[in-house]
């Protein structure tokens, strides 16, 4: 098992330098999620197939990230990707200091000199990742020559956040695997930037739209309110009110409402086992996946299944 360092290991406040003259705090930011692979780990993964083409080494997001900052003079040893999904900041790479705001994807190649920070009136929400190998060197070149330079600006930066939250999801695992499924979540989010980086600024997508696609994309995995707003540039008062108007029903809600369908359907269309079924539709313990069941169709999974059709 690969055992990811904790959150004060790296990157957050623990050891952060602000940039504007401040000390570091020791707390970090409400509703933070990183995920920093050991060093040992890393070095095992770049001798492996797939994730010796592309590795992440971290990866994470910082919300509202009051004085969140950083000065590297010779760069960082692997590529930076930052995706802004609210609030404002600013970078510094050499070609020239640069306003960062909703939308705004920054790409910062290995070993090259950048500072970056929030903006002290309307921090930033940033979702980020660290990334090496050759196919990410070729991705990032990619990037940099459709947005000509170290910003690509995306008419809806929601796909590119979620890829990001599930390449966290799978560093947490603390697997090889994981590590795998990593390096495909970044790939995609690498090319899609890639792809799409130059076009014109439109009209914003709907956030809630962006959000139940979020959903519906990670089920079973749990999103709390905090990290779904966050993904859409809402506040958590906000995305609840809107999503209840629009969804009718609450996220937490709607997520149960996910889950229970796919329930559903591995109960009606297969043979396995109860409990397999609550585990993959992201319940654990089968007596809570039995309750919650129970409290939703009436019936427990097993007299659901057998239930005359």
């Amino acid at each position: 098992m690969l055992r990811p360092r904790a959150m004060g290991d790296s990157l957050g406040r623990m050891d952060e330098t602000t940039v504007d003259g401040g000390s570091a705090l020791p707390d970090g930011f409400t509703g933070q999620r990183m995920v920093v692979v050991p060093a040992p780990a890393v070095r095992a993964a770049r001798r492996r197939p797939v994730t010796d083409r592309l590795l992440v080494t971290d990866a994470g997001v910082f919300p509202h990230a009051a004085r969140h900052g950083r000065s590297r003079p010779t760069g960082a040893g692997e590529h930076v990707l930052l995706v802004c999904t609210g609030g404002a900041g600013w970078i510094r790479p050499p070609d020239g200091r640069s306003a960062v705001g909703p939308g705004d994807v920054v790409l910062l190649p290995a070993g090259v000199a950048h500072e970056y920070g929030a903006a002290a009136d309307d921090p930033w929400t940033v979702w980020w990742l660290h990334a090496v190998g050759p196919d990410a060197d070729a991705l990032v070149t990619a990037v940099r020559d459709a947005a000509g330079g170290s910003v690509a600006h995306l008419q809806d930066p929601a796909p590119v956040a979620s890829l990001v939250a599930r390449t966290i999801d799978a560093l947490d695992t603390a697997t090889a695997g994981g590590l795998v499924q990593a390096a495909g979540c970044a790939w995609h989010a690498l090319a899609h930037v890639a792809a799409v980086g130059r076009r014109r600024p439109g009209p914003a997508p709907d956030p809630i739209e962006r959000a139940v696609e979020h959903l519906r994309a990670t089920t079973p995995r749990r999103t709390s309110v905090t990290e779904l707003a966050a993904l859409v540039g809402l506040s958590p008062s906000q995305l609840g009110a809107s999503f209840r108007r629009r969804v009718g029903s609450s996220p937490l809600r709607y997520q149960t409402d996910l889950r229970m369908a796919r329930a559903r359907e591995l109960l009606d269309a297969t043979t396995t086992p109860v409990a397999a079924v609550g585990q993959r539709c992201g319940y654990d313990d089968p007596l809570y996946f039995s309750r919650q069941f129970s409290r939703v169709h009436g019936l427990s999974p097993t007299a659901y299944r057998d239930r005359p059709r």
